[in-house]
């Protein structure tokens, strides 16, 4: 006989997995419990654990978490969800996010008592995230913000105190490019596919209709077409079948004789051989298919749709270790010490000066008398005169840019050799342990061609017949030094392959910064900066000598305006010797290069000011000089 558990939280599990089950209306469903974060497959939902504590706020989340999966898995439908999902990372968010929120919507109007319980889930979330902190809407995710927008004009229930705040920080600018729309959101709450398309349209209004993709609905009109047209084609024989048959007994040619003593019933037109061969295609086609067009390619680049490149065969991303030997690059890292021996101490000194500025916001207090966390050992002495008084806990509280990455960009052309990249390449491993001790990740990218006159790829155009206006006619070698989730002590000697002869070429930043922003934007931190240091406008001479002259400074400009018009990201520059300020809304320009650690320093250390206008003020100082 099995022995009853003492867990007093056991009956409660078993009760909400019961209910879960009941709601998400399928009784083979799994429901578990785990430490690790909550999740749902098919068939299997995981919730957050409860203690024997059984502590208010547990329960709530595990109710609420509980309620939102088993909605999900009750009115979701995961083929039209993903028939209708769009290709780019912002715009499947947003799509993601109001999907979420139509189904908790469908599910407060079948069953009112889920709204309080998600409400407890949506609060708890808001609050780790920091979410009632933010003040400007640039530091709040837009998809998070739609979808609670979402959620409340379906429901009409007001928000927990940080989702309310992120979704009016971002409510103007919703409903002004998409006021037209939203009248339409009532109507489509109970079908998922006319939801998904009122998505997507809400998608395109905020300005992100160039990652929704092919319109699947269109994709089918145009196969249904190609279908009728193919059953036309097949029957137009059996119209004129008689004057057919009397043209062929006229003809006669010795392939129908041998046709027609085959299989009498086969001949019944007479075609050139061409003409034989096609309808032979269309009759081993299925009823009701046709053959379809191959899908229009994809265009190269979000920012600008008729930006062009020959080929993409010859790029490459890789990581710098891939690029030279461990013993090599240990050399290379050395010789990088020395070259800078006599600049480390005042980049040291900056780097101190960003981290006493980080740490001077860090909220060092202590949240006491918590049911669990660290073991407060100043009140152990009560517990020592009274043994029966309970253990007490205390919680630090989290610091407001915790969640936070930084992406350091850096050029790796030809014109960067010697001081400029060795500074570059010491100031990003400083910067990368510095904000490591305040727990902010940061990622170091470089960009450059794998070989000067454009490589490979101009070869090919050679051999191709020399197409006209080619677009880009080079070899990308986009490098990974260090990412974001690589600890700075294992990824240090990376940087040394700066150093390394001949790995210094072409620059095209245009499709390097939209890589670096790729990968950036499809992290789940809050907070994302792109810092890119450059020393001139992009140059690449196989390219530039075959389109406009202007072909790669307008695609960094279109780059550059879509990712400061969707605002997921927020994005820095610091020229070296070069006005990169006509390029970027924020930047700066160092005409030394001696100065790039005190740029690059203040530049992130104005970023994480807490205070907007000092902020604004420092950019507008750094911008002047």
């Amino acid at each position: 006989m099995q022995k009853p558990s003492d867990n007093p939280a056991d009956p409660f599990k078993k009760a909400l997995a019961e209910a879960t089950k009941v709601m998400a209306d399928d009784p083979d469903l799994a429901v578990t419990y785990s430490v690790d974060p909550a999740g749902q497959t098919a068939e299997t939902i995981r919730l957050p654990q409860v203690s024997r504590r059984m502590t208010r706020d547990e329960v709530l989340l595990a109710r609420g978490t509980a309620d939102a999966y088993a909605l999900r898995h009750k009115f979701h439908d995961p083929k039209v969800s993903a028939r209708y999902m769009p290709q780019g990372q912002m715009a499947q968010d947003l799509y993601e996010a109001m999907e979420t929120a139509r189904i908790e919507a469908v599910g407060a109007q079948h069953m009112p008592g889920t709204a309080g319980n998600i409400d407890a889930k949506i609060g708890n979330e808001a609050m780790r995230k920091g979410y009632d902190q933010i003040t400007q809407a640039s530091d709040a995710p837009l998809a998070v913000a739609a979808g609670y927008l979402i959620r409340h004009l379906a429901t009409g229930r007001d928000l927990p105190k940080g989702a309310q705040n992120v979704m009016e920080l971002w409510q103007g600018f919703i409903e002004d490019h998409c006021g037209d729309t939203l009248e339409d959101l009532q109507t489509t709450l109970n079908d998922q596919q006319a939801f998904a398309k009122f998505a997507r349209q809400l998608i395109s209004d905020m300005g992100y209709g160039d990652q929704l993709g092919d319109d699947p609905d269109s994709l089918d009109d145009d196969q249904d077409d190609e279908a009728e047209e193919g059953s036309d084609d097949q029957d137009e024989p059996d119209s004129t079948g008689e004057d057919d048959s009397e043209g062929e007994e006229a003809e006669g040619t010795p392939e129908q004789s041998q046709e027609d003593s085959q299989d009498a019933s086969q001949a019944q037109v007479s075609m050139d051989d061409q003409a034989d061969a096609e309808m032979g295609e269309e009759a081993e086609m299925p009823e009701g298919e046709a053959p379809l067009e191959p899908p229009a390619p994809q265009p190269v680049s979000d920012a600008d749709p008729d930006y062009r490149v020959f080929t993409t065969e010859f790029d490459e991303e890789i990581a710098a270790e891939d690029l030279a030997e461990p013993v090599e690059l240990e050399r290379l890292r050395a010789y990088l010490d020395q070259q800078l021996e006599p600049l480390k101490g005042a980049v040291s000194r900056l780097a101190n000066k960003l981290q006493r500025r980080l740490q001077a916001q860090q909220n060092r207090s202590w949240e006491f008398d918590r049911e669990e966390g660290i073991l407060d050992a100043g009140r152990l002495a009560r517990v020592v005169a009274s043994p029966t008084t309970p253990l007490s806990f205390k919680v630090e509280k989290d610091t407001d840019f915790r969640d936070t990455v930084v992406t350091l960009l850096l050029d790796n052309s030809g014109s960067m050799r010697g001081r400029p990249i060795s500074i570059a390449a010491i100031c990003a491993d400083v910067m990368a342990r510095t904000l490591e001790r305040c727990d902010v990740k940061v990622e170091i990218l470089g960009f450059t061609t794998k070989a000067w006159k454009g490589g490979q790829s101009r070869e090919k155009w050679l051999a191709d017949g020399r197409v006209a206006t080619p677009g880009r006619l080079n070899d990308l070698r986009h490098i990974v030094y260090k990412s974001a989730d690589a600890p700075w002590r294992r990824t240090r000697p990376n940087l040394g392959l700066m150093m390394k002869e001949g790995l210094l070429k072409e620059n095209i930043d245009g499709e390097a910064l939209e890589w670096a922003h790729r990968r950036i934007a499809g992290r789940q931190e809050q907070r994302k900066i792109l810092m890119v240091i450059s020393d001139g406008a992009p140059v690449d001479d196989s390219t530039l000598s075959v389109n406009p002259a202007n072909y790669l400074e307008k695609h960094l400009r279109d780059v550059i305006a879509m990712v400061e018009k969707r605002k997921a990201v927020e994005l820095v520059a610091v020229g070296i010797g070069h006005d990169v300020t006509r390029y970027y809304e924020r930047a700066v320009t160092i005409t030394d290069v001696e100065q790039l650690a005190g740029a690059m320093t203040e530049q992130l250390a104005s970023l994480f000011d807490s205070d907007p206008r000092k902020r604004a003020r420092v950019m507008g100082t750094r911008r002047a000089s």
